[in-house]
């Protein structure tokens, strides 16, 4: 559902405010502005939500996704009807109230084109059914909800508006002839006695507490209740008295005080003095009534100041179609309400099944606790992250991935700033490409590229002439593109940098895993405006870091035979003297307070790095389980000792 301020495209940024600046496990998660639920949704599988909205078809849908833990199963009403759905969308149409048919479509005396006369004489059936179900008793409070949420979802899809409800088209949309077909969507069970309400938040307040209070209220004079009267008179099916040329419900006791000038500061100020939440996490726009000195002001004045952040998330205006850099931003805001200890906890090792935002871009949801590079990168650590991460700092301003290859530990950081550096000068434009576009832009791309070149797992030809072309273009995207059909969806360049890895027939394609790797590291890097450069190690600016920053060393192994080491790809090799200038470095970062992680092995089929086991002894070494074959030197029978080696403990870490 299209929804004015929906922060679905700012999912990986709350999530990213909070893990920066919360550190202690927290239980439950308030969505006081719920709106279609998105951000309520997305936190699920962690916390014990706490849903809230004062429009009652925002309510039913947070009742139906947000509060129930299932999907309803219909078994007193199966006695009659085996499927719901199929009854509510096929039966032919008796004669009942035909409000929905005479105030919104052109049945009725006004002429109102919200919907054809076909799709509002069925919502009319579909809701009265519901209605008649209940009060029947062949529908639980649950089942009821999970209905009228299928309806309330469905009905955007055949509305003749532009987003809102607030006009109606003049000519129909191709979409408002299509017919009405209701959503059944998945419920995910978190264990939790979540609760979802429909008061005024101000009344909320007064009875509920928590953890995480997120506040996305209004940010300017639109109010949300004409914008939506239509959706809410099909909630409530009231038959309420209608006025104007767009049938307006009455709306005046659902009026937002954040939408009044006047009033705004006061209610703000009202709404975070009386929250009875640890940490608050405040949604707000530059361009909204409020600005940004009086938020911090009131937030500080009821929080622990020193905790207060602000993030500032460029926003991409639209007029008329035409591109408007337009300077506004969106605000992320936290601050800590009550004194709790400041220690550091390891997250859990547990994976749980996340709504992630890609599925917004029509994939589904995916077991994975950490973000997978897009890049099948030689000596990718993304199966070792269960084991490093926990041993990085949490507590980081910027993060360095000195040696970032595919990216996958610098993108699972917890840091406010990322900074990714590779010699690969190729690698890292297509990221900066990849940094520096909108994500729908750059998904349809690859799409439209896949298609031009009509690439597929079978077709070889296509895959050569597409790697021609790559070769005498360098376009970044293609050079990803051309990775995923490539043998292993490797990188590999001739010393000219001509890509020359073959093709991956019957094997590699763009498959849907692949898109949500790409999508999830692309949201992460730009939430985390993301720098990528491209310096020798020893040429990288690290006079600027200080105590509060970290480095990470992934760098090439001497004793293996990685093919990125060997000097024969038009990069410059690794020797020993590498591994000697890199431990210097590394000592000086020591001698200046500022933490550092070295990955490498100890030892790999019979021969031992006696220069960094020695070097490693004034440090503290940690051995890894090797459990990831991304790499020819990295085998159950090559020995390898994979060590991270780290110049603080685990305690001093935390």
């Amino acid at each position: 559902m299209r929804y004015i301020g929906s922060k679905a495209n700012l999912l990986l940024n709350i999530e990213n405010c909070i893990s920066s600046n919360i550190r202690t496990k927290q239980k439950s998660f308030c969505d006081i502005f719920s709106g279609t639920g998105v951000v309520a949704r997305y936190f699920k599988p962690r916390y014990e939500i706490i849903s809230n909205d004062a429009l009652f078809f925002s309510y039913i849908i947070q009742k139906s996704i947000v509060e129930n833990n299932s999907v309803p199963t219909f078994d007193k009403l199966k006695f009659s009807v085996k499927n719901p759905f199929d009854y509510l969308e096929n039966t032919s149409l008796p004669d009942v109230n035909k409000f929905v048919e005479e105030n919104y479509s052109p049945s009725g005396k006004a002429g109102r084109m919200y919907f054809t006369s076909e799709n509002a004489r069925r919502i009319d059936f579909i809701r009265t059914t519901i209605e008649q179900w209940k009060s029947e008793k062949k529908l639980t409070e649950a089942e009821y909800y999970y209905l009228l949420a299928s309806l309330i979802e469905a009905v955007p899809s055949v509305s003749n508006i532009t987003g809102t409800y607030g006009a109606y088209l003049k000519n129909w949309d191709k979409r408002a002839y299509k017919k009405i077909e209701l959503l059944q969507f998945e419920v995910q069970n978190n264990n939790r006695n979540n609760k979802a309400y429909n008061e005024d938040v101000f009344d909320l307040e007064k009875h509920v507490s928590g953890d995480i209070l997120y506040i996305d209220p209004p940010y300017n004079s639109r109010q949300y209740a004409p914008n939506y009267h239509v959706l809410e008179t099909i909630a409530r099916y009231d038959n309420p008295v209608l006025t104007g040329v767009t049938g307006m419900r009455p709306y005046a006791n659902q009026k937002s005080v954040f939408c009044s000038k006047h009033e705004v500061n006061d209610a703000f100020e009202q709404l975070i003095r009386n929250a009875d939440f640890t940490h608050i996490v405040l949604s707000y726009s530059s361009a909204g009534l409020m600005n940004a000195d009086f938020i911090e002001k009131t937030l500080k004045d009821n929080g622990i100041a020193s905790t207060y952040t602000l993030q500032k998330i460029p926003y991409r205006k639209y007029k008329s179609k035409i591109y408007d850099e337009s300077g506004v931003c969106e605000y992320l805001f936290y601050i800590q309400k009550k004194s709790q200890d400041n220690i550091y906890i390891i997250p859990e090792e547990k994976t749980l099944t996340v709504a992630s935002p890609s599925s917004i871009y029509g994939l589904s949801a995916k077991k994975q606790k950490y973000i997978k590079s897009p890049l099948n990168y030689i000596g990718g650590k993304y199966k070792l992250l269960p084991q490093l991460m926990p041993l990085l700092p949490k507590n980081i301003h910027t993060f360095v991935d000195l040696f970032c290859g595919g990216g996958n530990v610098g993108v699972n950081a917890y840091c406010k700033k990322l900074i990714f550096n590779d010699m690969n000068t190729i690698l890292m434009e297509m990221f900066k490409t990849f940094a520096s576009m909108k994500l729908e832009d750059l998904l349809v791309k690859i799409d439209e590229t896949i298609v031009k070149w009509n690439l597929s797992m079978t077709n070889e030809d296509s895959f050569i002439k597409f790697r021609e072309h790559y070769n005498k273009t360098r376009n970044p995207i293609d050079l990803y593109v051309l990775s995923c059909f490539s043998f292993n969806y490797q990188f590999r360049f001739n010393n000219n940098h001509e890509y020359n890895n073959p093709f991956g027939r019957n094997r590699s394609r763009y498959s849907d895993t692949m898109k949500a790797n790409l999508i999830r590291f692309v949201q992460k890097v730009q939430s985390a405006s993301a720098d990528f450069v491209s310096h020798d190690f020893l040429d990288f600016p690290l006079a600027n870091l200080t105590e509060k920053d970290f480095v990470y060393c992934d760098p090439p192994y001497l004793i293996t035979t990685g093919s990125y080491n060997d000097g024969n790809r038009g990069f410059k090799n690794w020797t020993e003297e590498s591994d000697k200038s890199l431990y210097d470095l590394l000592d000086k970062l020591n001698e200046k307070g500022i933490r550092f992680a070295l990955s490498n092995v100890f030892t790999h089929k019979g021969e031992c790095n006696d220069i960094l086991i020695e070097w490693a002894k004034k440090y503290t070494v940690h051995h890894l389980q090797k459990d990831y074959s991304n790499s020819s030197y990295n085998t159950e029978r090559s020995g390898s000792d994979e060590v991270l080696v780290t110049n603080y403990s685990l305690e001093s870490k935390k």
